[in-house]
């Protein structure tokens, strides 16, 4: 009998209709430069799908997941703002701006901070295990795990082969920003794999250096109890901690310092605390567990700084494999503006020993003012044949599903948005509209909160 096969999805978020320059993220550099600015949510909405058409036209699986709605009336509410809702809108725009920003934010864009996945192979009960981030280290991401975790349910229903989980407790001890701290490294798809969990401190007591002018937002206990939740195998998890220097010079993810995928990992060499006790420990479970040697491609601060990982974010980028066996590069177009970047990139390529063959620019410069690269608009989820037939598939990138959605964003997003605009009861019911005829599209019934019993 023919072994089953896996393969690996990228689920990418829609922009949201609110897509907004706030600065509301302390740490990420890039959100912080490019505060207040106007933005055009149709252009960024746009971008993130020609991404998504492109990588599935080349045979690459992809899915789609929606943004969350925005403005948060419901938190206005509990937050103690009364009344209509355009007078709810109107009061928070007077009495406390940054809070109307909060929750207008559309950062749920960046689906690598949705939830941590484990793909059955890994499993002690065989089933594909979620966790959605709670978030809680920035106020404005913190309320996005309900919707997120509808949204998980209704794509990936079957509980013969799907387990979600809740969110951890929404507490500093417990604080998880998802897969942008989590990277699963396999031989094959279907095979075992090791997953690496990255954190930035402990929760519960100081262990450690840690940084002194940005937060770390992962704790050891977060992405310790998601491994005991998954059912993962301890022997075939690593537990390592950010570098402080690192998460003060605008590392705040992982993911901002590292990419693997299969058998190759790319990272930057002051990505950890021990850099070279995580390599070892990497390279020696992934030998006994995947049963050969793992690709390391380690780029040191000699070639390409810290400062300019962040400038360029060449490792936010998402790292695909071909059929043949090589891989291809999907890096943001700012890699291009950085020459100590270029120089890499160029010299990466001419070296035939590793298995990078090709590296496509996307522009994605909306997203990339508010600090989130190809990596951070996607959340990777490996499935077996048998999951993806069980899964929805209105989800799944296709032609017809790309062009539904090209109309659709030409239809109901602004071209552009000031911060002042986020109070206008328009753009509310706007942005409702489109989401209601979003949920129809992808088939999804009720998810957001105006939406007749979403929350049952």
């Amino acid at each position: 009998m023919a072994k089953e096969q896996a393969f690996e999805f990228n689920f990418d978020g829609i922009v949201g209709p609110t897509h907004n320059y706030a600065g509301l993220s302390h740490g990420n550099l890039a959100s912080t430069a490019h505060q207040a600015l106007e933005s055009n949510p149709r252009e960024a909405a746009l971008q993130g799908l020609e991404k998504m058409r492109v990588l599935s036209s080349e045979g690459f699986f992809q899915g789609v997941l929606p943004p969350q709605e925005r403005p948060d009336i419901e938190m206005l509410r509990r937050l103690g703002f009364l009344g209509s809702e355009k007078k709810i809108l109107g009061s928070a725009a007077q009495v406390d701006p940054r809070l109307l920003v909060a929750v207008t934010s559309a950062s749920s864009m960046w689906t690598a901070n949705a939830a941590t996945v484990s793909p059955s192979a890994d499993t002690l009960d065989r089933k594909l295990h979620f966790t959605p981030a709670n978030l809680m280290s920035k106020f404005h991401r913190s309320t996005e795990a309900p919707t997120t975790a509808r949204i998980l349910q209704k794509i990936f229903r079957d509980p013969k082969f799907f387990v979600h989980h809740e969110a951890l407790p929404s507490v500093p001890a417990f604080g998880d920003e998802g897969a942008a701290n989590h990277t699963r490294l396999c031989a094959d798809y279907a095979g075992p794999g090791v997953e690496l969990f990255v954190y930035g401190r402990h929760g519960f007591h100081e262990n450690g250096p840690l940084p002194k002018l940005f937060p770390a937002r992962q704790t050891f206990e977060a992405s310790s109890a998601i491994a005991r939740n998954h059912r993962l195998q301890p022997d075939a998890i690593i537990l390592a901690q950010q570098n402080p220097d690192a998460i003060d010079a605008g590392i705040f993810h992982n993911d901002v310092a590292a990419v693997g995928n299969q058998g190759v990992y790319f990272f930057h060499e002051q990505a950890y605390l021990q850099t070279e006790r995580v390599t070892s420990e990497l390279q020696e479970k992934f030998r006994r567990i995947c049963r050969q040697d793992l690709r390391l491609i380690r780029v040191p601060k000699a070639q390409v700084s810290l400062e300019a990982a962040v400038k360029s974010y060449l490792f936010n980028s998402q790292l695909l494999s071909r059929p043949d066996g090589s891989m291809v590069l999907i890096a943001p177009t700012e890699c291009q503006t950085v020459p100590a970047v270029v120089q890499y990139l160029t010299d990466l390529l001419h070296d035939r020993t590793q298995p990078i063959r090709e590296i496509r620019y996307f522009n994605l410069r909306q997203s990339m003012r508010n600090g989130g690269g190809p990596a951070c608009l996607r959340l990777r989820v490996v499935l077996r044949e048998r999951e993806i037939k069980a899964m929805n598939p209105k989800v799944r990138m296709t032609p017809k599903l790309h062009s539904r959605l090209a109309i659709w964003i030409e239809k109901h997003y602004r071209q552009r948005l000031r911060l002042e605009d986020l109070a206008d009861p328009k753009l509310l019911k706007e942005s409702r509209v489109a989401l209601a005829e979003l949920t129809q599209i992808l088939g999804l019934g009720s998810v957001y909160p105006f939406q007749k019993g979403a929350l049952l």
